[in-house]
């Protein structure tokens, strides 16, 4: 096994987590094939840093490693429309649904958007489609709304719903291949507003390749929420609010996950999102089920009960995601591995390349 501990005089001074990136290194669209990412491997053991492909996955990892996948879905849930009195433009971020039908959401507005009014929603081709009624605005800023339609919200966002691109890309504004392309291919659970972005890389033929050479395959769920893009605004990372997100492990995949290392295999986490639900469900130091919500801040010194190793993006600067990484993989040695991804010209964030920390 590697070792799994952080390294224990790691930084909790925020600004020790900026770094310098052109901005053309930041990808707007994914490959054609996804598994054709480059993928830097990182070695803990020999603090080395090596470059291969995602494709090459099956032949990285040993026969017996558990590969933990998050299975949220990404659903469309940007809003665009206008306030129904004046015409001024509106957009806005579907978050939750409650059981009496109303749901919370951000939005933003020229003007003071007041309680009472009524937005009117246009669907991905312009045409109107609903309104919502404004109720109350929530002390972090969010919005309780009603909606004219009846039904599940998953259901209407499908129709009228667009995809929740990050402003990095595009300035957020969707293109029709967004609908495939920010969503993985074991995607099955609903309820994410961003994608789990390592999982993007995986193909049917990889992951079939993967199986044959003797690598589980698990999945967890973690809904990945609005705060992932949030950066860092506290001087000190002991003083960062963490968001919360919902998610869950079942029977079955804490059984492989145990099977894997009663026989010596590594359990490798692909997301920062995987890894977050398997340490909060390894809390006590027993991996159990688990289904709930998490705001589990992981940073030095944290010492990981569960994950032996990571497949992840190259993340934001001063971002939680980001600090997660470094304490996995060591502050130095992933240091310099971002410094050596934007000499090599790696595609960064959601639609860009790889690393895998072993």
């Amino acid at each position: 096994m590697t070792n799994r501990g952080a390294e224990p005089n790691g930084s909790l001074l925020t600004s020790s987590y900026d770094y310098e990136l052109p901005k053309e290194l930041i990808a707007q669209q994914p490959l054609t094939n996804r598994e054709d990412a480059r993928l830097m491997t990182i070695d803990r053991s020999k603090s080395s840093i090596d470059h291969f492909h995602v494709r090459d996955l099956d032949q990285l990892l040993r026969p017996g490693d558990c590969l933990v996948l998050n299975n949220t879905q990404v659903i469309p849930a940007k809003l665009v429309g206008f306030r129904t009195s004046t015409g001024g433009r509106w957009q806005g971020l579907f978050l939750e649904e409650d059981d009496r039908g109303n749901w919370r959401i951000l939005c933003k507005t020229r003007g003071k958007a007041k309680p009472g009014e009524t937005i009117t929603l246009q669907d991905r081709d312009g045409i109107e489609r609903m309104t919502l009624s404004l109720g109350t605005k929530l002390e972090d800023g969010s919005w309780v709304v009603l909606p004219d339609t009846a039904g599940p919200a998953v259901e209407i966002l499908n129709k009228i719903g667009r995809v929740p691109l990050p402003n990095y890309i595009r300035g957020g504004n969707m293109v029709d291949s967004d609908l495939q392309n920010y969503q993985t291919i074991f995607a099955k659970a609903p309820g994410a507003v961003a994608a789990p972005t390592a999982g993007l890389h995986l193909t049917e033929p990889l992951i079939n390749r993967l199986i044959d050479a003797g690598i589980k395959i698990a999945q967890v769920t973690l809904h990945v929420g609005i705060g992932t893009f949030k950066p860092v605004t506290a001087d000190d990372l002991n003083d960062h609010k963490m968001h919360f997100e919902r998610g869950s492990i079942d029977e079955k995949a804490v059984s492989q996950i145990k099977q894997t290392r009663d026989e010596g295999g590594r359990i490798i986490a692909v997301g920062t999102t995987s890894v977050r639900v398997l340490e909060t469900a390894a809390a006590s130091g027993d991996l159990q089920p688990w289904s709930g919500e998490t705001n589990l801040f992981i940073h030095p010194p944290y010492q990981f009960k569960i994950v032996d190793g990571l497949m992840t993006n190259f993340h934001l600067p001063r971002s939680t995601l980001l600090v997660l990484v470094r304490t996995l993989g060591g502050n130095e040695l992933i240091k310099r591995a971002y410094l050596d991804a934007v000499q090599e010209k790696y595609r960064f964030y959601s639609y860009g390349d790889a690393m895998l920390i072993s």
